[in-house]
């Protein structure tokens, strides 16, 4: 029993999923109460949990699957909100189960280079603090270089972390040559010591050529200087935007060989299960998702508590 005065206990991970993931929760939730407490399951039930999956932004393919598996063996039965729920979760995990994978880093390939692309936006160059702490925490020596050189902004954002965490950031004037201050970068981490080189890019819209081109001039230059480089490409990408992340990874993709995915914002979406679209789609492993502002809110992504959060299921 908690003291009058007493600091309430820390959240857990799985409190802190639920309330970054209320938006989309609730959305979800609202549609399918009494979904099926009303008459029992039949065509028509199926295809009004559908719309629900659909609007929730799991997509038309992803959202008839699961509708299809929940009706399995389960034509002419009622079936209860919690039961569901339930029902649900465990067939949303089955879809994201795969693309549960940690972000590993490979110490016999120091510096590890990680390459970080998104479109504006998507809370980019804050993603790579926070995922700066966490490694820089787990003791590995982070190098950080401020390849977003068109905002100053950004190069001075990079810096604060480097700061807080203890890092060395590598970083040019504004509108400098991103590829030749990657390459920089990867010869002063290599010098060093350093185990992880986080390289920040301009953010970019996925249908402007040339900033795709120049992306990918980034990842050809520091090859010169580590033919294996990059060892790691992950993708930014914001839940607010919705079915709109589909053609992100699509565009990022034919430029650069992504290795992973990022899905920041979803504290302030309904959009949660885009996803689950994701991950049915491209099957790129989901590192981390970013459930709040706070320094540690950037989490490993768990794919059974991700379900049971989004379905509300507990």
């Amino acid at each position: 029993m908690r003291q009058f005065g007493e600091a309430p206990p820390p959240l857990t991970l799985f409190e802190r999923l639920k309330a970054g993931l209320s938006r989309s929760t609730a959305g979800l939730s609202d549609s399918l109460t009494g979904l099926f407490t009303k008459k029992p399951l039949d065509a028509e039930t199926l295809g009004e949990l559908e719309e629900a999956l659909i609007r929730a932004d799991l997509g038309p393919a992803q959202a008839g699957a699961i509708a299809r598996a929940v009706g399995r063996d389960r034509y002419d039965a009622v079936i209860s909100d919690y039961d569901l729920k339930r029902i649900l979760a465990a067939e949303i995990a089955k879809v994201l189960k795969p693309v549960e994978k940690p972000l590993a880093v490979d110490r016999g390939k120091a510096p590890f280079v990680i390459l970080v692309a998104g479109v504006n936006g998507t809370g980019k160059t804050t993603t790579i603090g926070k995922l700066a702490k966490r490694l820089a925490a787990g003791g590995s020596k982070v190098m950080l270089a401020a390849g977003d050189t068109f905002r100053a902004a950004a190069i001075e954002q990079l810096q604060i972390w480097g700061r807080r965490i203890g890092a060395e950031v590598v970083s040019g004037a504004a509108g400098a040559d991103a590829a030749g201050l990657a390459f920089d970068a990867l010869t002063r981490a290599r010098a060093a010591g350093a185990d992880v080189l986080l390289i920040d890019t301009a953010g970019r819209l996925q249908n402007k050529a040339g900033l795709m081109a120049e992306l990918e001039k980034i990842a050809r230059v520091i090859k010169k200087v580590d033919p294996g480089a990059p060892h790691a490409v992950l993708l930014i990408l914001d839940a607010t935007t919705g079915q709109n992340a589909i053609a992100q990874v699509e565009a990022f993709r034919a430029s650069v060989p992504l290795t992973g995915l990022v899905m920041t914002k979803l504290d302030g979406t309904a959009k949660g299960g885009i996803l689950v679209a994701l991950a049915a789609k491209f099957a790129l492993p989901v590192h981390f998702i970013g459930i709040g502002e706070g320094e540690d809110d950037l989490q490993p992504f768990e794919a059974e508590a991700f379900a049971k959060a989004l379905t509300g299921a507990a």
